[in-house]
């Protein structure tokens, strides 16, 4: 009885450890899940959005640079932006960048889009005119600017596409998929969690078969002596009479 009630205690403390155990890590994965639903936008999607700042930024300084080596930055403006000319101007690639970045703000930073049309628009745009500009122009005479901008104009154009395609939306919808199970896990936690034993629940061990053995022998023992009496009785009641 004591073995049985110490096994009952026992397991009872074990079911509301694993259970304390289980609200524990169920509050720690409802905390980042209330977590992520008050951030405005995820960490790889900001990840991105800076990336298409650094793609302006880079291009910027690219242009400036060519600017200040071509004759000084005011002569080259107004040579490049007043008196535009597509053969020869390296302004339209820094409009391209402009362009990109304004776009992928709004769609993906702003609206927070979850589709790939947006980015698919501005690489489609920038591939078509960059080949078109480097076949019909005649940047790559103008010395190794004619060669650089356009090459990292396009590199970073499809560098945000594959970033997007194959980062952003996959890593979002793998932690939107994630954080949707845990209401669902959290009403399963709460039926299944264990309850309060009751008084019906400690019982006494059954007897063992070696107590159940001898009673069975010194019960077929009484029944031999009982029977054995008996037999004397009747044998002495049997015998004759003497004169």
């Amino acid at each position: 009885m004591e073995r049985a009630l110490s096994g009952s205690v026992d397991s009872r403390a074990s079911l509301h450890t694993v259970s304390s155990i289980n609200a524990a890590q169920l509050a720690a994965r409802l905390e980042s899940y209330e977590s992520r639903e008050k951030k405005s936008i995820s960490d790889v999607r900001r990840t991105f959005c800076l990336f298409v700042t650094f793609d302006l930024l880079f291009i910027t300084l690219l242009w400036i640079i060519e600017l200040n080596v071509d004759g000084g930055i005011e002569k080259q403006l107004s040579k490049e932006v007043l008196y535009y000319d597509y053969h020869s101007s390296f302004f339209d690639i820094f409009v391209l960048a402009v362009f990109r970045f304004t776009l992928l703000i709004l769609a993906y930073a702003v609206c927070k889009l979850r589709h790939w049309w947006a980015i698919a628009i501005t690489t489609a745009v920038t591939s078509a005119f960059l080949i078109v500009k480097v076949i019909i122009s005649k940047l790559l005479t103008q010395g190794a600017f004619g060669y650089l901008l356009p090459i990292m104009s396009f590199v970073l154009a499809w560098i945000e596409t594959w970033f997007l395609d194959f980062k952003v939306l996959p890593q979002e919808m793998e932690d939107e998929n994630r954080f949707q199970s845990v209401p669902d896990a959290s009403e399963r936690a709460v039926l299944i969690q264990p309850g309060p034993l009751s008084d019906g629940q400690f019982y006494s061990p059954p007897e063992s078969v070696a107590d159940s053995d001898e009673e069975m022998e010194e019960k077929q023992d009484h029944e031999k002596l009982c029977f054995l009496k008996e037999q004397c009785v009747v044998h002495q009641d049997m015998r004759p009479l003497q004169p």
